[in-house]
């Protein structure tokens, strides 16, 4: 290994970081403007053009506001946790591949930072860390209710993961890899997210309780915890947690695209064209970025529409209705790709999506019985 190969690695983590943190300021505003258009309203329109400015505005407001220490928090682990919550949004993009490779002088530069055989693995072990960092914030604000947050973000985390580790294996049966790169090759004909649909929503769903989203919010309620686990933090301390979960949406909405939307490749019905990532490899990159913008507005339409859950349901629908339905999701993509190889008949394949969608309408069936008896309940 030459001194070339750590040049290209810290140049293309720094390239890398850089986009996160500029993503991460403009999903703000991206995320206010489309909040403000479904709830009739006009959101920022003063900083700069469009409201362009905005973030730029916001970050110079954070840089010079007071931040006030609180004198009876255990004071080390309240400044690192903070800390501890950025990193892993940071670290989990180093595997995903955002293109193919182009030759820079004579060279080749692949399009991510590094190449894992068992990329899939690097992700789930960093995507549970990241809530170290909730939980250290709530214990060490020596605060009801920040430590209310940070139990709640740790309850949540155990209970989802495991739905969210099934959501991985399911891409790893159908692309018969842990590799990233493998899995969004075998993507080229066919889209994960056509052959297996519930478990592409299934996955988002749980991604969703992952960052700490709405109607997923709990560690932070508001009208219950008094903005949970960040409640005795301010300044730049109180932005490094919304810069994680900014950065954690665009990350996880990078992860999703790459699992079940092909990656940084084309539609699959482009695949020969003059569209093809092949062809073009900026392409690459244009693709991923266009997926990410319309799953991250997914998520801020689902956050514009859907009400705070109650903390007993969340808990409920992680354990009884999504991780039984993974498992029945993977299963039924194991077996389907078991008999597309004995029997050689590639159309069994599609057997798969129409198991999928039928356990999927019989988990919603459940879930509306449930909630119709709790009415009846009730009245």
């Amino acid at each position: 290994m030459d001194w070339t190969m750590w040049v290209e690695w810290i140049v293309k983590g720094f390239i890398l970081c850089l986009i996160l943190l500029t993503g991460f300021a403009y999903l703000t505003l991206y995320e206010r403007r489309a909040l403000a258009r479904m709830q009739v309203r006009v959101g920022p329109n003063r900083a700069g053009p469009q409201g362009l400015l905005q973030p730029i505005a916001d970050a110079v407001k954070l840089i010079f506001k007071e931040e006030l220490t609180p004198g009876h928090v255990y004071k080390l682990v309240f400044i690192l946790a903070p800390v501890l919550t950025v990193v892993p949004s940071l670290v989990l993009a180093a595997v995903i591949p955002l293109g193919t490779s182009f030759n820079l002088f004579g060279r080749e530069i692949t399009l991510y930072v590094a190449d894992l055989n068992v990329g899939v693995l690097y992700l789930t072990s960093i995507a549970s860390i990241a809530v170290y960092g909730i939980v250290l914030a709530g214990w060490s604000s020596n605060n009801k209710y920040a430590m209310l947050g940070g139990i709640r973000s740790s309850a949540q985390m155990i209970s989802y993961e495991l739905s969210l580790g099934l959501g991985f294996v399911i891409s790893i049966i159908l692309g018969n890899s842990m590799n990233l790169n493998d899995i969004v090759t075998a993507q080229k004909d066919m889209w994960f997210a056509v052959i297996q649909p519930a478990g592409a929503i299934v996955f988002m769903i749980v991604t969703l309780a992952e960052v700490n989203r709405a109607p997923f919010d709990m560690p932070e309620a508001e009208q219950e915890l008094t903005a949970g686990y960040h409640a005795e933090y301010s300044g730049m301390k109180f932005a490094l947690f919304f810069m994680a979960e900014y950065q954690k949406m665009i990350v996880i909405c990078m992860i999703a695209a790459t699992l079940y939307f092909g990656g940084y490749r084309e539609f699959w019905f482009l695949k020969d064209t003059i569209f093809s990532v092949d062809r073009y490899w900026f392409l690459g990159p244009i693709y991923m970025l266009l997926k990410v913008i319309v799953l991250l507005f997914f998520m801020i339409w689902i956050r514009a529409t859907w009400p705070r859950i109650r903390y007993d349901r969340l808990m409920s629908f992680g354990w009884k209705v999504l991780l039984p339905l993974s498992l029945v999701l993977a299963f039924i993509s194991a077996v389907g790709i078991l008999l597309v190889q004995e029997l050689g008949n590639p159309l069994i394949i599609w057997a798969v999506p129409v198991l999928s969608i039928i356990s999927a309408l019989v988990a919603v069936g459940f879930i509306y019985r449930d909630l119709r008896r709790k009415s009846h309940g009730r009245i």
